[in-house]
């Protein structure tokens, strides 16, 4: 029933049947038989040029009439008759043209206009002795004191993504928003008591599978984590049938790819991965479904994100940050009895444990004034995260330690967790 894996050769380079793909070594000749065709002179139909050309012809390259100094001849009713045998000494009318703002002004007389072609020509000529510019080392600061002018330097050091959750100047503003967020965005502790065919087990081995997905398909874990919020949010207010979870897992996810991920995997790969259980038809209805249940409120907090603030804020080492992670995975396996704490406790609660797991020391002051969680108020919920990680290996489900035995993790799922927490309450 479960599929998360597929033979990397079938799904690359896959084309419709009856479609060709064109190189560009095809596509070359043909396109130079039409730029030709584009530069040939259109043939005139019936003696008539074609519309559109005529026009460009008008617009891009207007005719100018050349304009005599010695006489105008005007057929016009209103212009007098010389008489026979008598040649203009002076012409009966002169043409201006407008010239542009700050142009000299042209002479119409032969002498000024050899002069001007004599010292065009002279300018011309002197043009074959130009050499050109030198290489300029450094760039130059131009500025046209416009916002819009945009910085062409090119920086040869390769600048640090900055995670939006852990900007200083917004982090308190953020973490605030999310606590309000979270208690919106959070299902029933208690919810699995009323579903009459589906189990904790079940939940569990879902979730499970869904870990495995994202790894096939190389998803954030922002998406896991969103996926397994609207799966439980819709079963807090809907009855599934056993025979139905899979099929809500799989629109979950595919809900979450959606939000989460840059390139989401197709519709037709999350039917495969269900061993072609479901139809493409029946995934999208219960997309619809869910979306109605939870009123197209995606945007949950989740334990992925108060993590990467408590971490940011903390400025904690790469084996913390895994190991906090992989408890905080951990957690979404059973949803008894994590269910009941919010996402930022459950946070705070795998940093702490984490922390003191690799470093012996506590939960910091830092944390504390920005969540206001006490050590004495997180101790249940690190008591509940340090039975779940010592019960991990024996664990019917495995997907979480698997993935977090990677070099990816540092390992992380090997460590061995510390016996007792007595000693985290004496390092307060």
């Amino acid at each position: 029933m479960y599929r998360a894996s597929r033979d990397a050769s079938s799904r690359e380079n896959v084309q419709p049947p009856g479609v060709k793909v064109a190189s560009w070594q095809d596509q070359e000749p043909r396109g130079r038989e039409r730029n030709a065709g584009r530069m040939a002179t259109p043939t005139p139909v019936g003696g008539r040029k074609v519309l559109g050309v005529l026009h460009s012809n008008q617009a891009l390259q207007p005719h100018h009439k050349s304009v005599s100094t010695s006489g105008f001849n005007c057929n016009n009713e209103n212009s007098g008759h010389l008489p026979a045998g008598k040649a203009p000494t002076k012409p009966s009318f002169t043409i201006h043209e407008d010239e542009p703002d700050g142009a000299p002004c042209r002479s119409t007389s032969s002498n000024a206009g050899n002069a001007a072609n004599l010292t065009l020509n002279s300018t011309v000529l002197s043009l074959g002795n130009c050499k050109p510019l030198a290489s300029i080392e450094c760039a130059a600061d131009v500025s046209f004191d416009s916002p819009m002018v945009l910085d062409m330097s090119v920086s040869s050091v390769e600048e640090k993504r900055v995670h939006a959750n852990v900007l200083p100047e917004y982090a308190d503003d953020i973490h605030k928003y999310l606590r309000e967020m979270e208690l919106k965005c959070r299902p029933k502790a208690g919810y699995m008591k009323k579903q009459p065919d589906i189990t904790n087990s079940m939940r569990a081995i879902l979730v499970d599978w869904l870990v495995e997905v994202g790894e096939e398909y190389k998803l954030q874990n922002e998406t896991l984590y969103l996926a397994v919020n609207y799966i439980d949010r819709f079963l807090s207010s809907m009855s599934v049938l056993r025979g139905k979870l899979q099929l809500v897992g799989t629109a979950a996810m595919l809900l979450a790819s959606k939000f989460e991920e840059i390139y989401p995997p197709e519709v037709a790969e999350f039917v495969y991965i269900t061993d072609d259980t479901y139809t493409k038809k029946q995934v999208l209805r219960m997309e619809h479904l869910i979306l109605k249940v939870l009123a197209f409120d995606l945007a949950a907090p989740t334990i992925n994100q108060f993590l990467n603030q408590y971490i940011g804020r903390e400025k904690a080492s790469s084996k913390v940050e895994s190991l906090s992670m992989y408890l905080a995975e951990l957690s979404l396996i059973d949803c008894e009895p994590f269910l009941k704490y919010l996402p930022s406790v459950l946070a705070a609660s795998a940093f702490c444990l984490a922390n003191y797991t690799i470093s012996r020391t506590s939960w910091p002051r830092s944390l504390a004034q920005l969540t206001g969680y006490v050590l004495e108020s997180l101790m249940p919920c690190v008591t509940d995260l340090h039975q779940n990680y010592l019960k991990a290996p024996e664990h019917a489900q495995q997907a979480v330690r698997e993935k977090y035995k990677s070099s990816k993790y540092h390992g992380v799922s090997n460590i061995d967790p510390p016996l007792s927490l007595d000693l985290l309450l004496l390092k307060q």
